[in-house]
């Protein structure tokens, strides 16, 4: 019996130690994950089949408002979505002349026809308006994104997901708490209140989407074992973060132009948790964040599922491994 204790003994032990070491090599392995994606992006009119100069986070923003949706096999569900989010914007530009937005869908790879109903959209709406990332391959939700935003051009930069499942309209609340947070920012030091300098843009400033107010309904309707398995992950998230957000997963996030050069020059988690290491990095940053509820429904489709599960866990010890030995280095963009 002991003689089975103790083999039983070493073998956890070297269990253990290999699991460290995977996780240290893998995370070495993904240092510079946060540079670009081999794919330049490339704006492409579909009317005059001209390549349209490709602007970057860090230059001075064009636009006030850029929405950022990745989309991967997306064909049924971006439609929809679409339409609802260019009518509450060409509805608000003709309202407030001085209100100029972009709309960048970035393609992940899909095999479906994402591709031809994001150019229909450029083809109605012009290439000023609309504008499309083909990522040619499959990287993930977190490098969809990230390569939207590092080349969108607004002073606000607005997440969402392609499905619509929160409603667009909702922008406006992360907007308001933005202005109200970056003008207390501005402020802190000034003589005058109304400083005709301040710009949005140049204070960093996020606000995350939240359905935080919604989980007690969920809770309800959930079967067991997928409550279970969301407050375990909770409690992951939380080792891994860090407390002050409760729901980092909402697809539905804003950021000022300065917070999205920080961060988004440094995000190295390309799939599902890079939402958690978005809140790490603004803690580093010691940028504000604003967690605010939003209208949410469920739509049929989701690619989240229990087996999406490990593989976020696996990221988040990455994420924890990368950052607590120093292999990730956090650059201070400005």
């Amino acid at each position: 019996m002991e003689e089975y204790m103790y083999l039983l003994v070493n073998f956890f032990l070297i269990a253990v130690v290999g699991f460290i070491f995977i996780v240290i090599v893998e995370a070495y392995r993904r240092r510079n994950n946060h540079l670009h994606v081999e794919v330049p992006a490339i704006f492409e009119d579909p009317n005059s089949l001209k390549q349209v100069p490709c602007p970057h986070v860090v230059d001075p923003a064009e636009k006030y408002m850029s929405l950022i949706i990745p989309a991967f096999n997306e064909e049924h569900r971006l439609p929809g979505a679409l339409e609802e989010t260019m009518n509450y914007l060409q509805q608000r530009a003709s309202k407030d002349p001085s209100f100029s937005y972009e709309v960048v869908i970035i393609d992940d790879g899909s095999a479906d026809g994402t591709k031809r109903v994001a150019f229909e959209f450029v083809r109605k709406y012009t290439v000023d308006k609309v504008r499309v990332i083909l990522l040619g391959r499959n990287h993930g939700k977190g490098e969809a994104i990230r390569k939207g935003i590092l080349h969108s051009r607004g002073e606000l930069i607005l997440m969402l997901d392609a499905d619509g499942a929160t409603k667009v309209t909702d922008l406006e609340k992360l907007e308001n708490q933005i202005q109200v947070i970056a003008k207390k920012q501005f402020q802190q030091g000034k003589s005058s209140p109304s400083d005709p300098t301040f710009r949005v843009s140049d204070i960093p400033v996020a606000a995350f989407g939240s359905r935080a107010h919604l989980e007690e309904k969920a809770l309800a309707t959930r079967k067991w074992y997928r409550n279970f398995l969301m407050k375990g992950f909770h409690l992951v998230v939380l080792l891994a973060s860090g407390p002050g957000v409760r729901d980092t997963q909402c697809g539905f996030k804003m950021f000022t132009r300065a917070a999205a050069r920080r961060l988004f020059s440094n995000v190295r988690l390309r799939r599902w948790c890079f939402d958690v290491e978005l809140v790490f990095l603004c803690k580093w940053f010691r940028i504000p964040i604003s967690e605010i509820s939003v209208n949410w429904s469920e739509i049929p489709g989701s690619k989240v599922n229990l087996m999406s599960i490990p593989n976020m866990l696996w990221e988040l010890v990455l994420m924890s491994a990368g950052y607590r030995t120093g292999m990730w280095r956090i650059s201070g963009s400005t």
